[in-house]
């Protein structure tokens, strides 16, 4: 089997914005999945590092990690106007928890430069999945918009 290139891309959904990812590993998977919300929000090539945020995460499983994860970054969107282009992210396994810690690299919403895209309000329950497939990892994420 052949090296297979992490990715995400966006399926049409009504009144949502659907994506999945693929990584070959947990956090590369995290990290395509907050580039898709991102994305989803703002042009983040134009998205400049001037600001470093830490977010902190546990849960005893991987949806329920990926998806209080993508759930912060709406929270930063929403109440501190944050947007990031860059994420360094280490995910372990410790007493039967995953244990997340991702630096978020960013800025405030610049409405001139970024061009706004549509307001991400949550991430959906909704056919969400997180599951591995080979020596892949692949998510299925629902944003409400």
């Amino acid at each position: 089997m052949g090296f297979m290139e992490a990715f995400h891309k966006f399926l049409d959904h009504t009144a949502d914005v659907m994506f999945v990812a693929k990584a070959g590993s947990l956090p590369e998977l995290f990290r395509h999945c907050a580039l898709a919300v991102e994305e989803t929000m703002v042009e983040v090539e134009k998205v400049k590092v001037k600001a470093k945020i830490k977010i902190l995460g546990e849960d005893e499983k991987v949806e329920g990690l990926l998806f209080s994860f993508l759930d912060d970054l709406i929270f930063f969107k929403d109440y501190k106007q944050m947007v990031f282009s860059k994420f360094e992210i280490t995910i372990e396994e410790k007493k039967g928890k995953y244990v997340l810690q991702c630096f978020a690299y960013g800025e405030k919403i610049d409405h001139t430069r970024h061009e706004p895209r549509v307001d991400v309000k949550a991430v959906t329950m909704h056919l969400f999945k997180v599951e591995q497939v080979g020596e892949m990892w692949k998510a299925q994420v629902i944003l409400d918009i």
